[in-house]
């Protein structure tokens, strides 16, 4: 479901803008009519009025909760049902963050993460990437939005563009505090070039070795990594916030000397900052996250060479909280087939049947 619908929905009642704009912004901060913070009722036209109960029905139908895994580091796992009966996953983070779907599945089909096995289902509308923010905040306040779950929003433009310029806009989150996740892509460069809305930007990087990044990213848009940061920092100094670089840090793949000093060089003098990430455990992949003493070193080689290096502790490791993680096991799961990448033997698993 996209956003124009939802006014339409609330325009074919004979709702003006003013109006649309209230209830929207009511919905997206999880505002009761009663609270003091909204409108109450009697505020609207009586046309409007007589609308409210299946108004807040539609609303309620995008996206209801299936499921909560919390963690003790404060993180919750959202199992988001969808009108249509599929699901997606959303991730409440420490410190008042929230990790939002754009895809159900996703087409790059990066071997390290669930969610890309069976490949892209369906796009996610507007409505129902907003839907999943108005979720979490009946359950806790929520401050940042990273469009980071399942999914390339890359894949989605105007859907994810669409939910951001209406949370800018009405959700009380400013722009640097949406954070858009992509492995790269040059239609989302052109996009972000000429969006109102200038969101921060994280960028899969995972290997400065191109053949690698195609083995770990089979289906990215093909770039050369070096490319790829260039573009990156570009519009990082654009929009006055740094560049986030993503690496999940794979034992014997992308851990080793060799790309702490391509790291050096390629990143000297960037507007960037990079998130090392020990990789999230998936059962029988044959990947597996390097000692966290050689993650630390790691860290502190690129530090030392000037590379401002920050080491994450995965959000919800306890409650498999990696994109798809939930949704696999819910769904159920069964062996496929192996290959080799970067010199290691990866089982590569499908969906099957719950």
């Amino acid at each position: 479901m996209k956003l124009e619908e939802l006014r339409r929905f609330l325009r074919t009642a004979g709702a003006k803008p003013c109006h649309e704009d209230i209830l929207l912004r009511m919905w997206l901060r999880a505002i009761g009519s009663e609270s003091g913070h909204g409108r109450p009722d009697d505020y609207f036209p009586a046309a409007v009025r007589r609308i409210l109960p299946a108004w807040r029905e539609r609303l309620a139908a995008i996206a209801r909760l299936a499921a909560r895994h919390p963690a003790t580091d404060g993180s919750e796992r959202l199992l988001v049902a969808l009108g249509d009966g599929r699901m997606v996953e959303s991730v409440l983070l420490p410190r008042g963050g929230l990790c939002v779907s754009t895809q159900v599945g996703c087409a790059v089909g990066c071997v390290f993460c669930m969610t890309g096995r069976d490949g892209l289902e369906r796009q996610l509308g507007s409505a129902e990437i907003v839907a999943q923010l108005a979720l979490a905040r009946t359950l806790r306040p929520v401050g940042k939005v990273v469009f980071m779950g399942m999914g390339e929003p890359a894949h989605n433009l105007d859907n994810v563009f669409e939910a951001i310029e209406l949370i800018a806009r009405q959700g009380a989150i400013g722009h640097k505090n949406l954070v858009v996740s992509s492995v790269g892509d040059r239609r989302l460069f052109a996009r972000l070039a000429t969006s109102p809305v200038k969101p921060a930007l994280a960028l899969s990087l995972h290997t400065t070795k191109a053949v690698l990044r195609r083995e770990l990213l089979p289906r990215a848009a093909e770039f050369d990594p070096a490319e790829l940061v260039d573009l990156a920092d570009d519009y990082a100094r654009r929009s006055r916030y740094p560049l986030q670089l993503q690496w999940a840090l794979i034992e014997g793949v992308n851990d080793g000397d060799d790309e702490v000093e391509a790291l050096a060089a390629m990143l000297a003098g960037r507007y960037a900052v990079l998130n090392l990430i020990p990789l999230n455990r998936i059962d029988g992949r044959g990947l597996s996250r390097p000692s966290a003493q050689r993650a630390a070193a790691m860290s502190l080689a690129l530090y030392r060479r000037g590379i401002l290096t920050k080491l994450r502790d995965s959000a919800g490791q306890e409650v498999d909280a990696g994109c798809g993680q939930l949704r696999a096991r819910h769904a159920g799961r069964a062996a496929a087939a192996s290959r080799d990448i970067g010199g290691i033997r990866v089982t590569v698993e499908q969906e099957g049947p719950a």
